[in-house]
Parts: C-alpha cells; sequence; structure tokens
C-alpha cells in the first residue's frame, strides 16, 4: 500500500509497520529472526542492537525498511533504544529511508490501534507546522 504517511512500532522480537491515511490502514509485521534475544544488560559480546548481531540487526531492520518502501513520512516508536537504534542504522546503511523518518518517540507496548492514534495526531501536528494541507 502506497500512502502518504506510516508509523513502526518496533522492538527487538517484531516491528508493526502500518501505513494509514484519513481513510484506510495497512499493517504488516515483519518477525526478527535473532535466536540471541536476551533481556537489556545481558547482551552477548558480539551483539549491538538489543542483543542481536550486526547481521541479526541488518536482516531485521532491512525488512522493516523495506517494509516501509512507498512512504513518504514515517514516524518510528518503540521501547528503550530500539527507535533510535533503527533511525541510526537507516542514516548508515539506507540514506533514501533515512530522510523519510520525521520523527522519533518512546512508546512501551501500545496496541496498533492506539499506535495508529498516536501517529495520526503525531502528522496533523507535523503536517500544519510544515504547512501541508492534510498531509496530502
Amino acid at each position: 500500500m502506497s500512502t502518504y504517511h506510516a508509523v513502526v512500532w518496533m522492538d527487538q522480537k517484531e516491528a508493526h509497520v502500518m501505513h494509514f491515511d484519513t481513510e484506510s490502514m495497512q499493517a504488516e509485521r515483519v518477525k526478527s529472526r535473532s535466536h540471541h534475544q536476551r533481556p537489556a544488560g545481558q547482551l552477548q559480546k558480539d551483539s549491538h542492537h538489543a542483543g542481536m548481531t550486526e547481521k541479526e540487526a541488518a536482516e531485521y531492520f532491512g525488512a522493516i525498511a523495506q517494509a516501509l518502501e512507498g512512504s513518504h513520512e514515517v514516524l518510528v516508536l518503540g521501547p528503550a533504544r530500539m527507535h533510535e537504534e533503527f533511525k541510526e542504522w537507516l542514516a548508515k546503511h539506507l540514506p533514501a529511508v533515512a530522510k523519510t523518518v520525521v520523527g522519533s518517540e518512546k512508546a512501551d507496548h501500545p496496541t496498533d490501534g492506539q499506535v495508529v492514534a498516536l501517529a495520526r495526531r503525531y502528522f496533523h501536528k507535523f503536517d500544519n507546522m510544515a504547512g501541508k494541507a492534510g498531509g496530502r
């Protein structure tokens, strides 16, 4: 689905990617294939991203980036630092996708409906500040 806005809520296990406009929403889940998921503070030596190795993070973050294809503005949400790590990875590996990320915020474990409602409020304010009528 190609819509103007998308929101991602992610943790180290899965990402919920939602493309939406004023009338519709389409959700997709991207699962991490990491076999090294541990609670924070119990990271292995070669892990960098919440218990994932660089290879595991690249596969997971790459799949999320692919799910965002076609979006013009993206909001990234997640607990702890995961949303920031995703933004940093995008900036380093996929700068064109990184440019579509207009914000990121900490959010623990909301429902998909709560995520979309938060994103709609966020983009309403963001678009008004940017002088865009209705997010196109």
